[in-house]
C-alpha cells in the first residue's frame, strides 16, 4: 500500500503480475536494459488506451501539453505509461495522462506501456499521487480528490494523509477550501489567489466576511500577510488568527470527518453550540442513524 512520496511514483505502484495474451499487444520492446527491474514494456496505439476515470485532474494547460508534445516528438517517451486491463479486456490508463494526451496531439502510432493490475481505489490513489508529485493539481482539484478518498473509499483524514505523504493538518486545511463560496474557489483554481489567502478566508466564520475580504484581496492585490492582518482587524475566528491549529479547529475536523458535512462550533460563555449543516433529508437521516448507533 502507498505510504509516502519519497521513492518516486513508479516504485509506489504495486507490481502485480498480469497474464497476457497476444491480442491487441504489439511487439515487445526493450527500451533500456533491466528497465523497471526487468518488467516487460509493450507498444500500444494511443487510441487503444482509455483515460483513467478516476483521474483527479480536470484542467490541462494546452500550451504545456503542446510543449510536452514537441519534446516527445524530438526525444520520444522516456518513461512508459502505466496501464491495466478492464472488464471489457481493453486498456485503461493508470498513470501518464499528460504523456498520452501529448502523444495523441502529434499522432504517434505507438507508445511504450507497462501493464499492471489495479483496482478502482489503487487507480485513483496512483493518479492522485502522480499529480501531487508533479504539482499538477490546483488546490480545489486536490481537495476534491481527498474528499473522494474519504467518501467513496471510506478513508479517514489520517489514512488519506498517509496515502499521499502529507500531514493530517494539510489534508484538513485542503478540505476546508470546499466550503468556500464558488467565486472564491474559482479564483483559487485559476491562481488569482494563493492557498495562503484561502486558508485565512476559510477561517472566517461566515460567507459575508469571506466575500468582503476576498474582494479586498483581489482589488488591492493584498499579500497573504496583509490578509492575515485584515482578518484579525475585522474579528476573524480564533482558528484563522492561530493559523488553523486551535483545539476547536481539531474538534470541528473530527465532527466533519464523522458526519461528512459542514460543522461549526459556536461559543456562548461556557457553552458550546454544534452547528451541523444538511443539504437534504437523506443527509439528515444518515446523521440520525449515526447518532442512534
Amino acid at each position: 500500500m502507498v505510504k509516502g512520496l519519497g521513492r518516486g511514483l513508479d516504485s509506489l505502484i504495486p507490481k502485480k503480475t498480469i497474464d497476457l495474451d497476444n491480442s491487441n499487444i504489439h511487439s515487445q520492446v526493450d527500451l533500456r536494459n533491466n528497465f523497471n527491474n526487468g518488467e516487460k514494456i509493450f507498444f500500444l496505439d494511443p487510441e487503444e488506451i482509455k483515460l483513467n476515470p478516476y483521474q483527479p485532474r480536470k484542467i490541462f494547460d494546452e500550451s504545456q501539453l503542446a510543449e510536452l508534445a514537441n519534446s516527445i516528438k524530438e526525444h520520444g517517451i522516456i518513461q512508459p505509461l502505466i496501464v491495466s486491463r478492464n472488464k471489457e479486456n481493453s486498456f485503461e490508463l493508470i498513470a501518464g495522462e499528460r504523456r498520452l494526451r501529448a502523444s495523441k496531439l502529434i499522432k504517434l502510432e505507438k507508445i511504450p506501456v507497462i501493464l499492471r493490475k489495479a483496482d478502482s481505489k489503487e487507480k485513483f490513489e496512483l493518479a492522485l499521487i502522480e499529480n501531487i508529485q508533479r504539482q499538477d493539481l490546483n488546490p480545489i482539484e486536490t481537495a476534491l480528490a481527498y474528499k473522494k478518498l474519504i467518501q467513496e473509499f471510506k478513508l479517514s483524514q489520517n489514512e488519506v494523509a498517509n496515502r499521499v505523504g502529507k500531514s493530517r493538518a494539510s489534508v484538513a486545511n485542503s478540505l476546508r477550501f470546499l466550503f468556500l463560496p464558488e467565486i472564491i474557489k474559482k479564483a483559487l483554481s485559476e491562481k488569482k489567489i494563493t492557498e495562503g489567502h484561502a486558508k485565512y478566508l476559510a477561517g472566517l466564520d461566515n460567507e459575508m466576511k469571506q466575500l468582503e475580504i476576498f474582494r479586498k484581496i483581489v482589488h488591492n492585490n493584498l499579500s497573504v500577510s496583509d490578509t492575515g492582518n485584515l482578518v484579525k482587524k475585522i474579528g476573524g475566528t480564533k482558528q484563522a488568527k492561530n493559523n488553523f491549529n486551535s483545539k476547536d479547529n481539531y474538534r470541528k475536523e473530527i465532527l466533519r470527518d464523522f458526519f461528512k458535512t459542514k460543522v461549526n462550533l459556536k461559543r456562548k460563555g461556557k457553552s458550546t453550540i454544534i452547528d451541523v449543516c444538511f443539504y437534504s433529508d437523506e443527509e439528515l437521516d444518515d446523521f440520525l442513524n449515526k447518532i442512534k448507533k
